[in-house]
């Protein structure tokens, strides 16, 4: 079980690379596609680095088949 906040900028990296979205760092504050989407400009290099660890770690494709 994972314990990464939906939202957090490593969720985010995962859920970009399983549904084979291009590279674009951001988050939510307040949870996946609710107010305050933070983007690449507005966040620290830990985020980003966050954010490519998700990318980095997400071994799961979506296949629209």
């Amino acid at each position: 079980m994972s314990d990464i906040k939906h939202g957090s900028p490593e969720e985010r990296g995962s859920a970009d690379r399983s549904y084979q979205r291009m590279y674009d760092p951001h988050w939510y504050h307040n949870g996946t596609g609710n107010k305050h989407r933070i983007p690449t400009q507005d966040m620290s290099e830990e985020e980003i680095a966050l954010y490519m660890k998700g990318r980095e770690d997400e071994g799961e494709r979506k296949e629209w088949g």
